[in-house]
């Protein structure tokens, strides 16, 4: 569900918009679709996707987290 929380938020830096606090597998989504310079990548998929198991129960929310600091890591964005 949408409500999902990580331990701790993480906040992104995006070149064309203002740094993000991302709160849990819901925002991540958010921020994958809207935000990313880059819809390709190996962990930008598998963010994609551990996130959407995080909401359905299938996966942890801590996992989704891992996933999309890699996915970060992957588009060389600023982590805070």
């Amino acid at each position: 569900m949408a409500t999902e929380r990580w331990n701790s938020p993480v906040k992104v830096g995006f070149e064309d918009a203002d740094a993000r606090t991302v709160n849990g597998p819901f925002d991540a989504l958010k921020c994958l679709a809207d935000l990313w310079p880059s819809m390709r990548g190996l962990r930008y998929i598998k963010a994609r996707s551990t996130c959407r198991a995080a909401l359905d129960g299938r996966k942890s929310v801590e996992e989704a987290r891992a996933e999309f600091l890699a996915a970060a890591e992957e588009a060389k964005l600023k982590l805070h």
